[in-house]
C-alpha cells in the first residue's frame, strides 16, 4: 500500500520558517532558523530533503499546474478553447508571458532548486560527512531532485538563470542566462553522483524516495533529450553534431546495461491495466514505477493532487445525500483533457493499452437512484483514462472534491526499455536488439511483435490516414523510428514525455498539423483541437519566461524567449 511521508508536512513547516519565496528566484532567510547552524544531525538533514520533495509535490506544482506543461501534442488536448491565461492557453499554444500557470511552474522549479542547493551545502559541511554513507545518500537524493527540476527548466525555457549555490540574498538570486549545455553538464554530474550514492530498489523499497534506478532512468532521458533538437535563442531548432549524438546514445546504452545487470526492475507483474489501477488506488509496486511524486490529501485541506480528477474521465458530483452516505460514492472529476480520438483505432484489438489510454465513457450522477451511471460517449468526447476516480481508494473519494491521493509516476521501467531501444537503433549497429526491446513492451501489452518483415502489414492502416511524411522509413533505421513514434504514443501518452519526444525529434509542429487536419473533431467550424493552427515553429517549443521575472531580474536584459 501507499506510504505517506508525514515528514513532508513537518519539513514544509520547518522550511517555511527560514525560506519564503519573495520573488521568483529568491528564498530569503527570515526567521530564527539559521542554515549554518541547522545541519547538526542526520534527522535534520533528512528533514531538509523532505522540504525539497514537498516543493515538487505541492498541489500547485506537480499536483496541478504541471498537467498543462506537456499539452497539447498529437494524443490529447484540453476540453475547452476559451482563453483563460492558464491551462487552456498553454495547451492551445495561445500562451503569453503573463500566464499564471507558467509563473507557478517557474516559481516552483526555482524554489525546489534553491532548497536542494541549501540542503546539499548544509550536508557537505556536516561533521563526519566524508565517511558517512547516510549523509551521502541524502545528498544524492537532493542532487537527483535538483537535476529533475533543472531538466524541467531546460525543456520548458531553454537557456535560463541557473546556479548550484543557495540564494542568501536578493543580489545573489539574480543571474544571467546560462547555456543549456552548461546546465546539462550540471544535471549529468548530479545524476552521476546520485546513481553512485543510492541503492537499487528492492521489493520493500518506497518508490516515493529516489533510488539508483530512478537516477539512471532520468540520466537516460537527459541524454536522449540532449541528443535531439531544441529551440535556440536565434529561433532555430538545432541538435548536436553526430559525434556528440552518438556519445549520448552510447551513454544511454551503458545505463541500460546497468539495469540488466541489477535485474530487479521489470514490468508490473499483473499487466498494464493493473499498473494504472494500482497507481490510482495507491497500491505501490517499485518494480515498474521507478519513482513516484507523492500526493496525500489531508481531510478538508487543499493539498494532495488532481491526478485522475482533472485529467481523467468526468464524474458527476453526488448530490442529495446525507452525510453518512457521502463516503459511499466516488466524488467529482472534471475531465479537462480529451484524447485525439483517432488513436483508439490505431491499437490492435488485443492491445490492453487501448482501453487504459482512452476512456470512452463518463460517470453521470443519478440523484433519484443515488448512484453513478456510466454513459458512453461519441468520439471527440473521450477522456484520458490512465487515472480515474473509480479506481481510487474509497478512503480518498470525498476528502475534497477537487483533490485526491493519486501519485504521479514520471519514471517507469517501460520507458527505460524504449529509451534503450531508441539508443541502440540510433547507434546504427544493433537493429535486432532495438526491435527485441521494443517488442518486449508490445508483448507485455498483448500487441503483435513488429519486425522489418511484418512492418508494412502492421503500418498499412495508419499510413492510409496518418502517413508520417516527416520520418523517412525507407531505411532500416527509419522503419524503427516510425515504429517507435507510434509505440511511445501507445505506451506513454499523457505521462509528460510525448511533447518533448516530438520536440527532440524535430517534428512537433508537423505532428500537430498531421493529426489536427486529419482528426474528426476538427471537421466542424468550431475546432476543439486547434493546436495545428495556433502552433508556431521556432516559438512554441519553449515557454515564455514570466514577465515578472523579466522585469525584476536586470541580468536578463529584458529579453524573452524567441517569439515572445
Amino acid at each position: 500500500m501507499k506510504k505517506y511521508h508525514l515528514l513532508y508536512l513537518l519539513s514544509a513547516l520547518l522550511l517555511a520558517g527560514f525560506t519564503s519565496c519573495e520573488d521568483m528566484l529568491t528564498e530569503k532567510p527570515n526567521s530564527s532558523y539559521d542554515k549554518d547552524g541547522y545541519f547538526d544531525s542526520e534527522a535534520k538533514a533528512e528533514m531538509a530533503i523532505m522540504g525539497i520533495y514537498s516543493s515538487i509535490s505541492d498541489k500547485d506544482h506537480y499536483g496541478w499546474c504541471e498537467m498543462a506543461a506537456p499539452a497539447s501534442d498529437d494524443t490529447y488536448y484540453t476540453s475547452r478553447t476559451h482563453s483563460d491565461n492558464q491551462v487552456h492557453d498553454i495547451a492551445h499554444y495561445r500562451i503569453n508571458s503573463t500566464n499564471t500557470w507558467v509563473e507557478n511552474l517557474w516559481k516552483f522549479k526555482y524554489q525546489a532548486i534553491d532548497r536542494a542547493n541549501m540542503a546539499i551545502d548544509g550536508i557537505r559541511h556536516m561533521t563526519g560527512y566524508e565517511e558517512n554513507k547516510k549523509l551521502k545518500a541524502l545528498e544524492a537524493e537532493a542532487r537527483f531532485l535538483r537535476a529533475f527540476m533543472a531538466f524541467d527548466l531546460v525543456k520548458y525555457w531553454g537557456d535560463v538563470p541557473f546556479k548550484t549555490t543557495y540564494s542568501e540574498s536578493y543580489e545573489s538570486a539574480y543571474q544571467p542566462r546560462a547555456s543549456r549545455e552548461t546546465i546539462y553538464d550540471e544535471i549529468i554530474a548530479d545524476l552521476t553522483f546520485a546513481k553512485e550514492n543510492t541503492e537499487w530498489a528492492t521489493a520493500g523499497s518506497d518508490p516515493e524516495r529516489v533510488t539508483q534506478g530512478a537516477a539512471r532512468a532520468l540520466l537516460m532521458r537527459v541524454y536522449l533529450q540532449r541528443a535531439g533538437y531544441s529551440l535556440q535563442m536565434d529561433g532555430k531548432l538545432t541538435r548536436p553534431e553526430e559525434g556528440k549524438r552518438k556519445e549520448y546514445f552510447n551513454a544511454v546504452i551503458e545505463e541500460w546495461k546497468a539495469f540488466q545487470a541489477n535485474g530487479y526492475h521489470d514490468f508490473h507483474p499483473r499487466g498494464y491495466d493493473t499498473l494504472f489501477k494500482d497507481i490510482s488506488y495507491g497500491t505501490q509496486n517499485p518494480k515498474e514505477t521507478l519513482w513516484e511524486i507523492s500526493f496525500f490529501h489531508m481531510q478538508g485541506k487543499r493539498n494532495g493532487g488532481a491526478w485522475g480528477i482533472y485529467n481523467g474521465p468526468m464524474v458527476g458530483e453526488p448530490t442529495g445525500l446525507a452525510a453518512s452516505e457521502a463516503n459511499q460514492h466516488m466524488g467529482r472529476a472534471n475531465g479537462f483533457f480529451i484524447v485525439v480520438p483517432e488513436w483508439r483505432g490505431f491499437f490492435e484489438e488485443t492491445d490492453t493499452r487501448r482501453d487504459v489510454m482512452v476512456c470512452t465513457y463518463q460517470q453521470r450522477w443519478n440523484a433519484k437512484l443515488k448512484a453513478h451511471e456510466k454513459r458512453e460517449l461519441k468520439a471527440g468526447g473521450w477522456y484520458c483514462g490512465k487515472w480515474r476516480r473509480e479506481w481510487m481508494s474509497p478512503d480518498s473519494w470525498n476528502k475534497n472534491l477537487n483533490y485526491g491521493d493519486v501519485n504521479f509516476c514520471p519514471l517507469r521501467y517501460a520507458d527505460v526499455v524504449l529509451m534503450a531501444a531508441e539508443a541502440y537503433n540510433e547507434t546504427g549497429n544493433a537493429q535486432s536488439t532495438a526491435w527485441e526491446l521494443l517488442n518486449r513492451v508490445r508483448t507485455r501489452a498483448g500487441a503483435t511483435p513488429i519486425t522489418e518483415a511484418n512492418y508494412e502489414e502492421l503500418m498499412a492502416a495508419r499510413k492510409k490516414t496518418h502517413q508520417l511524411t516527416f520520418i523517412d522509413d525507407t531505411t532500416p533505421q527509419g522503419k524503427f523510428r516510425t515504429a517507435l513514434y507510434w509505440e511511445r504514443g501507445f505506451e506513454l501518452a499523457f505521462e509528460g514525455q510525448r511533447k518533448y519526444d516530438l520536440i527532440r525529434w524535430g517534428v512537433l509542429g508537423k505532428a500537430l498539423k498531421l493529426f489536427g487536419e486529419a482528426s474528426s473533431v476538427n471537421k466542424k467550424e468550431t475546432k476543439p483541437y486547434p493546436a495545428y493552427q495556433t502552433f508556431t515553429e521556432g516559438k512554441h517549443e519553449l515557454f515564455p519566461i514570466p514577465l515578472k521575472e523579466i522585469q525584476s531580474n536586470p541580468k536578463l536584459e529584458g529579453k524573452n524567449n524567441p517569439g515572445y
